[in-house]
């Protein structure tokens, strides 16, 4: 099979496209023909050996994947024909991947891979975010950051579902369109406009209750003077490139809580719930509430390209790798 395969740890990444014996299933886990691989932030840093998971080298990066079951180990439920989406720890880069039991998820027909993709870490990061850990009130004000990416996209649509007044920023004009058409109350464009004072403007000067985080950095130290008291700040991830220095005593002085959101550490740690946050993404999904934003999409044999639009921001919502007729050059 072809799959993107990283030899070595580089400071500016680096994988190429290699032909590799197809891996076998064992226990509950299961071979997926992959029809489509989510592209994530977290696979950029993968490469570069800056991410927390450091898979041992050789390796194929990768941690979503939607497709066709064609093989299964002796204790799986699968069968081959299933049509699932899943979250593995890498591998996913590749026209095959093993798939364990823990974190797939059997995919309803009337969902295409290219949106399957953003259901297994996407949305269920920004579920967790919101509810599972900042316990998001109906009529809460939520502040959300790259508001037009993944996780972003994902928690706005979320975040109006649950009743929420939606803040969202985004770095250009477009972006801050997209924010509305998601749903958001309000749009603040961080390129033009500092977000505290947009922030204060829009509520006030209360500040926010909530907010979701996926860029770190100064970003994350400015979030801190936004909350209002009692406010939560969730940390999602580090897009901006730096892991920010939080000042605690505004967490003191506004009786308020920074708290971390790792999906497939949490998914580990709480199977059953993990089981009910993604039902409830499905269910969500059927009912029209959510629908997943996969706007950039490229062929297989562009994810050096993918990868790379993705870190220099070039990309809205969740973007995604098309695997298919990969032998045949489309």
């Amino acid at each position: 099979m072809q799959a993107w395969v990283v030899d070595r740890l580089v400071p500016e990444g680096e994988m190429r496209l290699a032909e590799v014996a197809p891996p076998s299933p064992v226990g509950d886990q299961c071979l997926l023909r992959v029809e489509a691989a989510g592209v994530n932030f977290l696979d950029t840093l993968m490469i570069r050996g800056l991410y927390q998971v450091r898979p041992p080298l050789p390796f194929t990066p990768g941690v979503e994947v939607a497709g066709t079951v064609v093989g299964i180990g002796r204790e799986s439920p699968y069968v081959v024909g299933d049509r699932l989406c899943a979250m593995v720890e890498y591998g996913g880069f590749a026209e095959f991947a093993i798939v364990p039991l823990l974190g797939s998820e059997r995919l309803p027909p009337d969902i295409p891979v290219r949106q399957a993709v953003a259901l297994p870490i996407t949305y269920p990061t920004a579920y967790l975010a919101l509810c599972e850990r900042a316990g998001l009130k109906h009529g809460e004000t939520v502040l959300i950051h790259a508001g037009a990416g993944g996780v972003g996209s994902a928690a706005i649509q979320l975040a109006r579902h649950w009743g929420a007044r939606v803040i969202a920023t985004a770095g250009s004009t477009e972006k801050t369109a997209l924010c509305l058409e998601l749903g958001a109350d309000v749009a603040i464009n961080y390129s033009i406009e500092p977000i505290l004072e947009a922030v204060r403007a829009a509520t006030g000067g209360r500040g926010v209750d909530v907010v979701v985080d996926p860029v770190g950095g100064q970003t994350a130290i400015e979030s801190l003077r936004c909350l209002a008291w009692g406010g939560r700040l969730v940390i999602v991830g580090f897009a901006g490139g730096s892991i920010a220095q939080l000042s605690t005593n505004r967490l003191l002085l506004k009786n308020a809580a920074a708290l971390g959101v790792y999906w497939g550490g949490f998914r580990r740690h709480n199977p059953a719930v993990g089981e009910k946050v993604c039902a409830d993404i499905f269910r969500l999904y059927r009912e029209g509430i959510i629908k997943p934003l996969v706007r950039d999409v490229f062929p297989f044999l562009d994810a050096k390209r993918a990868l790379e639009a993705l870190a220099a921001r070039r990309t809205c919502g969740k973007v995604a790798l098309l695997v298919q007729a990969v032998g045949k050059r489309s």
